[in-house]
């Protein structure tokens, strides 16, 4: 009898349809019944000797919501017998068009030692405990999670262990992962959670990757590309860590006819084995990154959300170096100006920043001219060492792309057509923050805005807080300004200051979007098992 390994996971969902993402112990067919008679089957594929389906739900009814059950090969296996939890529920948007979009990143899994957490209280499981308390409450229409859902290079103790039972960690990779299936370790660890397996089984969820998915610093510069295909581990790392992505994270992103017309998704369901056609599409991603696009786009009513790949699109070369190739800038920018009357809102989301304390700011600028021979050969060897050292690699990092975002922005939210707002949602820098940029010449009439939220659940050190601190004062400012002097850095076509934060701790950015209305709320988790707002304010009038 097949069991129910993992999930299931409530990925899509719209007015009218869903996907439920599961994964099973064999070959069988997959089953989801909603109580209000909506219904989808789909038989499973298999990976590297796994066995998934994301099942399509078809029929469901706008506004409602209906509990629904998984069976596999016609048995029940979901909801789990004795489940402390209330039923896994597929809601449709609301009739009056309010979306609720929460978001955050960087969620470590490890397990609690001894009932103590090292890195405090879980942001998600919390969340997940509250609408638990209370299902007819109000609960996040959306979760967006915005890059490092598993860790590849910093495990837990017990994974370490189990990583230690199957081959010698004296050898590289060491005790980070080094295939497919130690990569389904980390999700067994982190979707297992019985508070986050709920959750992600009643709230549906868009993911993007960052790079500890992968690995630190993960497409940093051409120089830390070449030096890792050097090493004999990081193209099975690689390899294993985008088929991993694409089978738990990427396909649900995906709406129900992407995915019917999607090549690869039918390949990989139509032959008894997927693992080759697989292995050959993460291949082809590694030598020609521009042939995949793992941005999408999602709309919600009349919000629009754009979720950009900021790690795998990358431009290396030291003279052309860009947060996105050409090809991913003109999908971006299409999505952004198509059908512009038809949003209120538009959410850009990615996972590193576009906008920073401006020392971190002014350093990544300076440090990118530095590297760019600014200076000479000897400050550019600097340069790239400090790049590695101290992870510059944000959007400032990339001048020409932090210019031409900024110039999208401004056109997105000029004009008639101009929505109410322009948010860009981040995580990545292990804390929260509000900031809002003003155009040196011109500008939109949209409010603009950096929302940036993280961790959900990961330590934030001392320094981390100092720094940060210190990064949006007047005296960083000063002393920012001096490093762009020297790598000669032209100054960038926006100002901007910070209207909240820093906050540091294991939080979550909700987004209360309503008309041309949006309402943001900032909460922390607390040890009594609570979420706490330090932060609610509006930020656009209806």
């Amino acid at each position: 009898m097949a069991g129910l390994r993992l999930g299931p996971l409530l990925r899509y969902a719209d007015g009218s349809s869903a996907t439920v993402w599961v994964e099973a112990s064999r070959p069988c067919t997959a089953e989801v019944r909603c109580a209000d008679g909506a219904a989808g089957t789909a038989r499973t594929f298999q990976v590297a000797g796994h066995h998934y389906a994301l099942v399509p739900v078809e029929g469901l009814t706008p506004g409602t919501a209906t509990a629904y059950d998984v069976l596999l090969d016609g048995t029940r296996v979901w909801p789990l017998p004795d489940s402390p939890f209330p039923p896994s529920a597929i809601h449709t948007p609301d009739a009056d068009g309010t979306v609720r979009v929460a978001f955050g990143s960087c969620r470590w899994a490890a397990p609690p030692a001894d009932g103590h957490d090292p890195v405090g209280p879980d942001a998600l499981d919390t969340l997940a405990s509250r609408i638990a308390r209370d299902p007819e409450a109000e609960r996040p229409d959306v979760l967006l999670l915005l890059g490092d859902q598993v860790y590849a290079d910093e495990v837990s103790d017990a994974t370490r262990r189990w990583l230690s039972a199957r081959r010698d960690l004296s050898e590289p990779p060491g005790s980070e992962v080094a295939d497919y299936e130690e990569y389904t370790r980390l999700y067994y660890e982190s979707w297992l959670d019985p508070e986050i397996r709920w959750l992600l089984s009643t709230v549906p969820s868009c993911m993007i990757f960052d790079d500890h998915d992968l690995i630190d610093d993960w497409n940093t510069s051409a120089s830390w590309l070449a030096d890792m295909r050097e090493t004999p581990w990081w193209r099975e790392r690689l390899l294993s860590g985008l088929m991993s992505y694409w089978v738990h994270q990427h396909l649900g992103n995906l709406s129900p006819a992407e995915l019917a017309a999607d090549p690869l998704y039918s390949a990989v369901r139509d032959t008894p084995d997927g693992t080759d056609e697989l292995r050959a599409f993460a291949c082809k991603a590694d030598a020609d990154p521009a042939s995949v696009r793992w941005s999408y786009r999602r709309d919600f009513g009349r919000v629009r959300l754009l979720m950009v790949d900021s790690r795998a699109a990358r431009v290396l070369d030291e003279q052309h170096r860009a947060m996105l190739d050409p090809g991913e800038a003109d999908w971006l920018r299409t999505e952004a100006l198509s059908d512009r009357g038809s949003y209120d809102h538009l959410l850009i989301g990615t996972s590193l920043p576009w906008l920073l304390p401006h020392l971190v700011h002014d350093a990544e600028s300076w440090d990118a001219a530095l590297c760019q021979g600014e200076r000479g050969a000897r400050w550019a060897e600097f340069g790239e060492k400090l790049r590695r050292a101290a992870d510059l690699e944000h959007w400032a990092a990339f001048p020409n792309s932090f210019e031409e975002l900024a110039g999208l922005i401004a056109e997105v939210g000029s004009g008639e057509a101009a929505p109410a707002s322009v948010l860009v949602l981040s995580g990545d820098v292990h804390h929260a923050y509000v900031a809002e940029p003003k155009w040196r010449t011109g500008g939109p009439t949209s409010r603009v805005l950096q929302l940036t939220c993280s961790p959900v659940h990961n330590s934030v050190p001392a320094y981390i807080r100092v720094g940060f601190r210190f990064g949006w004062s007047a005296v960083a400012r000063g002393l920012g300004r001096r490093f762009a002097r020297h790598g000669r850095c032209a100054e960038p076509s926006v100002t901007w200051r910070k209207t909240g934060g820093p906050w540091f701790g294991n939080q979550l950015m909700t987004l209360t979007l309503r008309g041309r209305s949006a309402r943001l709320r900032l909460e922390q988790a607390r040890a009594d098992g609570t979420l706490r707002t330090v932060e609610e304010s509006p930020l656009t009038s209806p």
